[in-house]
């Protein structure tokens, strides 16, 4: 099972881009990692999130490999997972942050994640 976090901003998009981003990254993850993701969605409550002190139209989708990525491997995966991002929700390769981690940084990365998670539960 792949860890996949996404981090977007709650009512940016419709529910429509959810199915959708959720069906492409169950594609991209059996695909490069043979396995099916395990989705941790956050949606960070409108005014909680602010990007160059605007409100911030950019999400964060963060996985855990489930080994170890060449340099060349990880920026082919990156690529396509923005790729996939953009296309279904129409943002732009500046509104997306991508991770793809190693499996010996998944503590550090999932810890991240639940502290965001937190943070976007209990503003």
């Amino acid at each position: 099972m792949i860890q996949c976090t996404c981090i977007v901003q709650q009512g940016q998009s419709p529910d429509l881009h959810e199915t959708e981003l959720r069906n492409r990254l169950t594609s991209f993850t059996t695909t490069a990692f043979d396995s099916d993701p395990h989705f941790n969605w956050v949606r960070i409550p409108p005014g909680n999130g602010f990007t160059a002190g605007k409100p911030s139209t950019s999400s964060v989708v963060s996985m855990v490999a489930n080994r170890p990525l060449s340099a060349e491997h990880r920026e082919q995966y990156l690529r396509e997972l923005v790729a996939l991002w953009t296309s279904a929700t129409s943002s732009s390769v500046d509104e997306i942050v991508a991770v793809i981690a190693d499996p010996a940084n998944a503590k550090e990365t999932q810890n991240a994640a639940i502290h965001l998670q937190h943070r976007a539960e209990h503003p």
